[in-house]
């Protein structure tokens, strides 16, 4: 018999229980003996019954609430691209009665984590998306997750130690380490190359930021340890009139640069300089497709993007919190993201894609 002609009537006449029986089976209700359970269960075996699961999660007419923790962010960066594929994601799921919220939290704002992590606690959330802060304050906001029996994933950063259901990111070494090969098959002849960096307090926006330095530099170090790295700090908070005034006096010192590096997704203030100031013998490595990025790209002032997605991360950590809470299913635990390169050339064709 095809398992969707299969009645819970045919599963009770064969295992010799009531309806009522089999359907406390099939939804994993309480007050049902081990012997009738195990007759259920043998029937269902025999007749190699296949549940139809969203059949039955739509049944079950449950509300889910998950929770996306993420970055406070403008609205044309990276997090956005993110933030867009999660509500896209919950939008496709909205028959199975899931409400998301999203809170954010300022970078390098210990206390705007923990302020925002607690508000998600207090709401007794079903499932939790959080893009990580420093590990100590992060691992105590999912000790507490875990002690509740919340799942939750992990975006952008992944701390294995803290165990979470998912990761979604890219493998931020091997990032680093391909950026540096791709830059090197037409910078290998330079003296020196700029790395642009963003910092705040000496430190870096996110552990994936260091990740890919740390990649980066163990690439040059081993190939091309003759070339000289250069940082330059365009300091997070400053204005763009800031940034103009570092970025003149650095190109106006170093006028032998011709190659420029960046982890970050924000690219476009070295490539905006370049076009305001007219130097086009510079040429500008990045990460993220974010709209003022693919301009840059556009004009010529970014030569290379390196991109992973964000809108597809968003979606998939709500996919997989779907899946794994909602469904009950197994779900893939490390979710490396592709590490991709864009030009000028290509730019137009890379697209959102559904999962």
């Amino acid at each position: 018999m095809a398992t969707d002609k299969i009645r819970i009537k045919d599963i009770a006449e064969r295992a010799g229980v009531s309806v009522g029986t089999v359907d406390r089976v099939l939804h994993e209700r309480p007050n049902v003996s081990k012997t009738a359970r195990e007759k259920v269960e043998k029937a269902l075996a025999e007749m190699d019954y296949q549940p139809n699961v969203y059949a039955s999660a739509l049944a079950y007419n449950k509300d889910y609430t998950f929770f996306c923790i993420i970055p406070l962010h403008d609205s044309e960066a990276y997090w956005d691209e993110v933030e867009q594929g999660v509500k896209a994601a919950t939008a496709r799921r909205r028959d199975f009665h899931i409400t998301l919220k999203m809170l954010y939290y300022e970078r390098f704002n210990g206390p705007s984590f923990v302020q925002a992590t607690n508000e998600c606690l207090d709401q007794n959330p079903d499932g939790v998306i959080v893009v990580p802060a420093k590990l100590e304050i992060t691992r105590a906001f999912t000790d507490q997750l875990a002690d509740k029996n919340i799942p939750f994933i992990l975006l952008d950063s992944y701390l294995p130690d803290l165990k979470p259901l998912a990761f979604f990111g890219q493998d931020s070494f091997q990032s680093g380490y391909f950026a540096a090969r791709m830059m090197m098959l037409i910078a290998s002849k330079e003296k020196e190359i700029m790395m642009m960096k963003q910092l705040k307090d000496g430190h870096v926006g996110s552990k994936q930021q260091s990740n890919r330095e740390t990649g980066f530099r163990h690439y040059m170090r081993d190939h091309f340890p003759e070339i000289q790295i250069t940082d330059v700090n365009l300091p997070l908070g400053e204005s763009k009139a800031q940034f103009d005034k570092i970025l003149e006096e650095f190109f106006t010192t170093h006028p032998h640069i011709h190659h420029c590096i960046t982890f970050n997704s924000k690219a476009h203030l070295v490539g905006e300089f370049l076009l305001r100031t007219n130097r086009r013998n510079v040429q500008i490595m990045g990460y993220d497709m974010v709209p003022k990025n693919a301009e840059c790209v556009r004009q010529g002032s970014i030569s290379f993007l390196i991109a992973q997605h964000a809108y597809m991360q968003g979606y998939a950590c709500i996919e997989t919190l779907f899946q794994a809470i909602v469904l009950k299913k197994e779900v893939t635990p490390v979710n490396y993201m592709p590490i991709e390169l864009l030009t000028k050339e290509n730019i137009e064709f890379y697209r959102r894609i559904n999962i």
